[in-house]
């Protein structure tokens, strides 16, 4: 009998061509549902958002919905936010319960997921077994600080998924991060369209032009098994200075550099800097000499950056080498729908992508800033959410982005468009993603090996 998936083969997908039809085929997306999201592990929030006992976040994907609660101060788990007695959902966004009340009937549960409580239980006499009607239990485990949650209980572990990312980034303490800004925005385009236009850097030639001037923007990116990795690579050149695509002109002082891009990610963008890059860049902009060779103002930002965490009592990665962050690139792909950009160490870009339901051309789009704060000083959480992506302050690189998002949505439908021609180089990451996905929907214990393409 047929499960839909042989319409979808893998190999349909090269390095050089993405079909379209995955986009908006209202029957790929129902694939999506039965057995993409029930079966792999996805990131459902960070730890500290469920400090204290009783709090608690709710998850939805498709048409689930997960309850992440802690329910003892060194236990974090998760349910299936549904009573068992006429399926009403139970809790809603985030908050803190010592129990959790059904608002229809008043059927209560344990933090333990235990029923402590049916109104007029006696009419049932023997017939409720404990076990039929406690909270149904989710998987959940956590890297980095983040909880992730898995609905199928034979899933791979969460260790074995994500390898090899946990070996290319643990030395970064991700888990030491905490939120500088929460930002949440549905988009009209499917969740596969917005994750492509943050899994590639070969666009920021024409959809960024801004930053050509402090980055020689020609990119590389490659498989890690089911993950990708994407980098910058400049044949020798520094990681700082004007892209060859600009016209000749001398090359300014690295210093310049340096305060231009720490002045358009802080300033324009509030990501990737903390306050403290930030302001160290604007210490080798007052106090290193433009004559300096630009290795050397590299290591004095460096020194800078270090000494300000130190001093305000968040630390550094103690066990950071230049070796273990070159081969940890600048950005990650982890299947299926998170992204993060983690190459300024002190400040972590993060993205999450779902569906909004069962719409192929609608998704849930989550931006996090994370910073190293030192303990105490980080800001209290405010998650701000968006129905337009033309609310908010976004920054320009994200209006940008956004601007041309929902074109290419719109574009997948021409009868002229056959599919996308992925550059195999730059867009690799992307072409890898569809492959992969594909052979999930197939099997969700099928793991690509991990070759590294670098």
């Amino acid at each position: 009998m047929s499960d839909g998936t042989e319409r979808y083969a893998a190999d349909e997908v090269r390095d050089d061509f993405v079909p379209k039809e995955v986009y908006y085929a209202r029957d790929f997306a129902e694939l999506e549902a039965d057995r993409l999201w029930p079966h792999v592990w996805q990131i459902a929030c960070r730890a500290e958002e469920v400090p204290q006992v009783g709090d608690y976040v709710t998850y939805d994907i498709v048409d689930d919905s997960i309850i992440v609660i802690r329910s003892a101060d060194d236990r974090i788990r998760a349910y299936h936010n549904v009573c068992p007695h006429r399926g009403r959902r139970l809790l809603s966004g985030h908050g803190n319960t010592r129990q959790i009340a059904c608002p229809f009937h008043g059927w209560r549960y344990g933090l333990d997921g235990r029923n402590i409580k049916v109104i007029d239980k006696a009419d049932w006499g023997n017939c409720l077994d404990p076990d039929d009607i406690r909270l149904s239990e989710v998987r959940c485990d956590a890297w980095g600080g983040f909880i992730f949650i898995n609905m199928d209980s034979d899933a791979d572990p969460l260790s074995d998924f994500l390898a090899p990312v946990t070996r290319y980034c643990e030395k970064f303490e991700f888990e030491k991060l905490r939120y500088r800004w929460y930002k949440t925005v549905v988009m009209p385009a499917n969740w596969k369209t917005v994750l492509g236009f943050f899994n590639e850097f070969y666009h920021v030639q024409q959809a960024h032009p801004q930053l050509l001037e402090f980055t020689n923007d020609y990119s590389k990116s490659g498989e890690f098994g089911r993950h990708a990795q994407m980098w910058f690579e400049a044949d020798g050149a520094m990681p700082f200075s004007r892209s060859p695509r600009l016209p000749a002109r001398p090359e300014p002082p690295m210093k310049e550099h340096i305060v231009a891009f720490a002045e358009h990610y802080n300033v324009a963008l509030k990501a990737m800097l903390s306050e403290r890059n930030y302001a160290a860049a604007m210490r080798v902009r007052d106090e290193v000499p433009p004559e300096t060779p630009p290795l050397d103002t590299l290591a004095k930002w460096a020194e800078f950056q270090v000494e300000a965490a130190i001093q305000d009592g968040a630390g550094w990665p103690a066990e950071l080498t230049p070796e273990y962050i070159e081969s940890s690139g600048l950005d990650w792909h982890v299947f299926p729908n998170t992204i993060f950009l983690h190459g300024m160490i002190d400040g972590v870009l993060w993205y999450r992508m779902r569906p909004n339901g069962r719409d192929p051309e609608s998704c849930i789009f989550d931006v996090w800033s994370l910073v190293r704060y030192a303990p105490g000083k980080e800001p209290p959480l405010e998650r701000q959410f968006f129905t337009d992506w033309r609310d908010g302050d976004w920054g320009l690189i994200y209006e940008q982005d956004f601007a041309n998002i929902p074109e290419v949505q719109k574009g997948y439908h021409s009868r002229g468009f056959k599919g996308e021609r992925t550059n195999p180089v730059q867009e690799r990451a992307i072409s890898n993603f569809h492959r992969v996905l594909r052979r999930f929907l197939k099997d969700p214990h099928d793991t690509p090996p991990i070759t590294r393409q670098r």
